[in-house]
């Protein structure tokens, strides 16, 4: 470990850790431009660099990019990259309160301890964390799904009716696409792109950014008010550095555990992290929280590291971008396994120490650059609403040079403007459309396995521990709802 860091600090490697950070930071600021095809994107460029370099590098763009992703979400209500969706729920109504300032803060702050305690998991509890991976099999991420669909609860801030109405709208719209099991057309009305369902991207700029777009020009047209030209003080006080402590320890927990579950990612962290951030917060949610932006951005930066484990130990990716990080390993003659820690050691102790400065660097670029991310609130509508505009069409053509992807956007635009009228919810659709197809297949499999015998699903501890905590996450809401009477009632 310490000829790992070492190795890690020298001049060169520490200029690959800045510039990579500070790209993935301006990756993940542009909608539509994921951690992974930032990473993917970049890949080449490390072909003819010493290993450990290399990973170094795609690192450096990883964990820039997720962080990133919250400065769109806090200042336009435009998710720069999926895993950001739920940070845009309270980081925005900060920017509409003037607040602007505090809310990139909270993001830089706790995306760097989030991202730095993975660092811990990463070092010390990869075998251990590894084989709990292991032990999820179709049950087990059936009845996980269903635990992140008890998060529609959470979320659903005005009523859980149409939280569970629109939870039911992302499930169905999961379903279009070819059946996984019998390769049978499920509502794709003879349109070949919609083999692989709608793309979960696509629908999040949509869902987010497009419609902010239609919302903002509606506004713009009733000349109602626009945000607060003031952005507000940078930097937290004691007592606020104090009050997101216990929700960023919480959700570094959650997004560590979700990490290292091939095929959760970042996007179900930190909607998972949210949620228990309301749960357990004294504050009022839905008017801009900073534990709200606090759980969401340690979750989503604690799954880097957690990705990692199963990806270096048992070369299974906890993520797309760990997938694409693993092609960067075999190019570089490297494979995944025990191997890594024995005979290659030196390399790989190399890049977790250079993994753990890069938490630093983009916790000095994320807070000295936030007073100039900050003045992008400050933008008239007249600038803003075209810019937006043109960042959703060519994000949403940039991820698969499609303008197939551009109508798909536009359409989830209009479905989260009307979703905005009806008070509907973005972020429970969201969840449907993505742990849709998790659960769908962990059913479907688990059930063919036993031929059809649902006793499958109760058959681990696993099993019964997400059942607990499903029951915990329906429940919860209306617990903590009738304490918070109880208290309003009692003053």
């Amino acid at each position: 470990m310490g000829l790992g860091f070492v190795n890690a600090v020298t001049p060169i490697n520490l200029l690959i850790m800045f510039l990579s950070t500070a790209m993935g930071i301006t990756i993940g600021c542009l909608p539509g431009l994921s951690a992974a095809m930032g990473v993917a994107l970049l890949l080449p460029i490390t072909f003819g660099m010493d290993p450990a370099s290399g990973l170094i590098t795609l690192g450096g763009i990883y964990c820039g990019a997720i962080f990133g992703g919250s400065i769109s979400a806090i200042l336009i209500h435009t998710p720069g990259t999926p895993a950001s969706a739920a940070t845009a729920i309270e980081g925005y109504e900060l920017t509409k309160k003037g607040q602007a300032a505090k809310a990139l803060t909270v993001a830089c702050v706790a995306s760097f301890i989030g991202g730095l305690l993975s660092c811990i998991s990463l070092y010390f509890f990869s075998p251990l964390l590894a084989q709990l991976a292991l032990q999820f099999k179709s049950p087990e991420y059936f009845w996980l799904s269903l635990f992140g669909l008890t998060i529609i609860a959470g979320v659903s801030n005005k009523s859980l009716l149409k939280g569970l109405i629109s939870g039911v709208l992302g499930l169905l719209i999961s379903t279009i696409g070819m059946d996984p099991m019998e390769g049978v057309e499920r509502f794709m009305f003879n349109q070949s792109e919609l083999y692989n369902g709608i793309n979960v991207t696509c629908a999040l700029i949509g869902l987010f950014s497009m419609s902010q777009v239609l919302v903002l020009a509606e506004g713009k047209i009733k000349e109602r008010g626009r945000l607060p030209q003031k952005i507000g003080r940078f930097g937290l006080s004691k007592a606020e550095m104090k009050q997101i402590a216990p929700t960023t320890i919480r959700s570094w927990i959650i997004g560590n555990i979700i990490g290292i579950l091939p095929g959760a990612g970042a996007t179900i962290a930190s909607f998972i992290g949210y949620n228990e951030a309301r749960q357990f917060s004294k504050e009022e949610f839905g008017h801009g929280s900073i534990e709200g932006v606090a759980g969401s951005e340690a979750a989503n930066n604690a799954v880097t590291g957690g990705s990692l484990i199963p990806t270096l130990t048992l070369g299974i990716p906890g993520e797309s971008v760990t997938a694409v990080l693993m092609g960067g390993l075999i190019i570089h003659g490297l494979q995944p396994g025990p191997e890594l820690f024995t005979t290659y050691a030196d390399m790989t102790y190399t890049f977790f120490a250079g993994f753990v400065l890069v938490q630093f660097f983009m916790l000095v670029i994320g807070l000295f650059g936030s007073k100039m991310f900050a003045q992008i609130s400050r933008l008239s509508d007249a600038i803003l609403i075209p810019s937006i505009f043109l960042l959703c069409v060519v994000g949403s053509y940039a991820i698969n040079n499609s303008t197939f992807d551009v109508g798909v956007m536009v359409v989830f635009g209009v479905i989260g403007y009307l979703a905005h009228h009806f008070d509907l919810n973005n972020a429970a659709i969201v969840l449907g459309l993505i742990l849709g197809p998790i659960g769908e297949n962990g059913l479907r499999r688990s059930l063919m396995i036993s031929n059809g015998d649902p006793s499958i699903l109760f058959s681990s501890v696993i099993c019964w521990v997400l059942i607990a905590l499903c029951v915990v996450g329906i429940l919860s809401p209306l617990f903590f709802s009738r304490m918070e009477k109880k208290m309003k009632d009692s003053n």
